[in-house]
C-alpha cells in the first residue's frame, strides 16, 4: 500500500525500523526551552513594536514597523503552536500509532512546520525590499509604500504560504511523521514519486530564492548607505550608516546560518535519485538549526537598535580608556537620516550646492 496516499497509515511504516533515537527527558527539556525561549523574546519584541509605533507615527517608519510586527507575531506563532505539538509528542513517548490513528494532528503538525518555516523567510525578503526601496528610492517611498500596501503585502504573503502549505492535502498526499518520530513534514524517507520530490524542491527552493533577495537586496542596501556616507560626512553623522550597516549584516548572517542546512538538505534529498545520505541525526540537526532563526529574529530587528548600540559603544570606549566625544549624533533615527541623505544625494541641486561650498568658503 502507497503511504503517502494512504492517510491513515501515512507514515506508520517508519515507525517500526527506525534508527534515530532521542532521549525522552533532553529532548522534553530542550523543546520547553526552545518554546518558552522564544515566546518570551517574541512577546518582548512585539512590545517593543506597539510602543515604538505608538510613538513614531511617520509614514516611512510605519512600513518597516508593520512588517516587523507580522515577522515576530508569526514566529511567535511558530514556537507557540510547534512547540506544544512537539512537547505532547514527547511527553507520549512519540507513540504516533496511539493517538494520531486518522493522521489528523500529524498532517496539522506538517501544515504548520511548512507555514512557520515559510513564511518568515518570505516576510525577512519583503523587509529586505522595502528597506532597499526606503534607501534608494525615498520618494517612491514615501508616497507608495502606505501602511494599506503593507498589509496588502502581508495578506498575500501570508496566503501563499498557506497555499505551499495546504498542497499536499489538496492532493490527498499526507504528510510524513519522520524518522525521529518527533515531527511531521514531506516525505523524506525512500522518496521516489515525483510529487513527493516536487513538494521538498519547492519548500527547499522558495526559501533559498527568498533568503536570496534578502541578501542581494540588503548588499545594495549597504553599499548606497556607505556610498552616501563617504558623500555627506560634513553634513552628517556616521553612527547612523553604522547602525544600519551592523543590523543588515546581523540579518543576512543570522538568516543563512540558520536556514541554509535545512534547505540544502532538503533540496538534497530531492534532488537525489538514488536513496538519500541524509542521515536522520543530520535533518533533525539542521531543524534544530532554523528553529535557533525564530529565537534570534527578534533580537536582530528589533533589539538591536540605535539605544543598545549606543550603551555597547559608551562601554567599548570606556573600557578601552578612550573619551567618549561626538555622542550627540546618535540621537538622530538612522532610518530617517538615511532617507534624508538618499533624497538629498538624488537631487540635481545637490550636486551643484555641495560644488559651490568650498568656492563659498574659500571666498569667505
Amino acid at each position: 500500500m502507497n503511504s503517502s496516499k494512504s492517510p491513515g497509515l501515512a507514515g506508520f511504516g517508519i515507525l517500526r525500523n527506525t534508527t534515530c533515537h532521542t532521549e525522552k527527558k533532553i529532548s522534553v527539556f530542550f523543546s520547553i526551552i526552545f518554546m518558552t525561549v522564544g515566546i518570551l523574546s517574541n512577546s518582548l519584541a512585539i512590545a517593543i513594536l506597539m510602543k515604538a509605533y505608538q510613538r513614531f507615527r511617520q509614514k516611512s517608519k510605519a512600513s518597516f514597523l508593520l512588517l516587523a510586527s507580522g515577522l515576530v507575531v508569526t514566529d511567535l506563532f511558530g514556537h507557540l503552536i510547534n512547540g506544544a505539538i512537539a512537547v505532547f509528542v514527547y511527553a507520549s513517548d512519540k507513540d504516533w500509532i496511539r493517538f494520531n490513528q486518522s493522521n489528523i494532528l500529524c498532517s496539522v503538525f506538517g501544515i504548520c512546520m511548512v507555514f512557520f518555516g515559510l513564511c518568515p523567510l518570505l516576510l525577512g525578503s519583503v523587509m529586505a525590499v522595502e528597506r532597499c526601496i526606503g534607501v534608494t528610492k525615498p520618494i517612491f517611498h514615501s508616497t507608495k509604500m502606505t501602511s494599506k500596501h503593507v498589509k496588502m503585502m502581508l495578506t498575500m504573503v501570508c496566503l501563499f504560504a498557506v497555499l505551499i502549505a495546504l498542497l499536499p492535502v489538496l492532493r490527498f498526499r499526507a504528510y510524513q511523521i519522520q524518522a525521529s518520530r518527533t515531527w511531521c513534514f514531506y516525505k523524506t524517507e525512500h522518496v521516489e514519486d515525483w510529487e513527493d520530490r516536487f513538494y521538498l524542491l519547492l519548500f527547499s527552493c522558495l526559501g533559498l530564492l527568498a533568503l536570496a533577495i534578502s541578501f542581494l537586496c540588503n548588499a545594495v542596501t549597504g553599499m548606497t548607505l556607505l556610498r552616501v556616507k563617504f558623500k555627506s560626512q560634513q553634513r552628517q553623522g556616521r553612527s547612523h550608516h553604522f547602525e544600519m550597516i551592523i543590523q543588515l549584516l546581523a540579518i543576512m548572517c543570522v538568516s543563512c546560518i540558520c536556514w541554509s542546512p535545512f534547505l540544502v538538505t532538503m533540496a538534497s534529498i530531492g534532488i537525489s535519485e538514488s536513496r538519500s545520505k541524509e542521515t536522520c541525526e543530520t535533518i533533525l540537526f539542521a531543524l534544530r538549526m532554523a528553529t535557533w532563526n525564530q529565537i534570534l529574529d527578534p533580537w536582530v530587528y528589533i533589539l538591536l537598535r540605535k539605544a543598545v548600540l549606543k550603551n555597547l559603544y559608551k562601554i567599548t570606549r570606556g573600557c578601552c580608556g578612550v573619551p567618549i566625544v561626538n555622542l550627540h549624533m546618535l540621537e538622530l533615527s538612522s532610518i530617517k537620516n538615511s532617507l534624508k541623505v538618499a533624497a538629498i544625494s538624488e537631487s540635481p541641486m545637490s550636486s551643484k550646492q555641495i560644488n559651490l561650498q568650498p568656492l563659498n568658503s574659500t571666498g569667505q
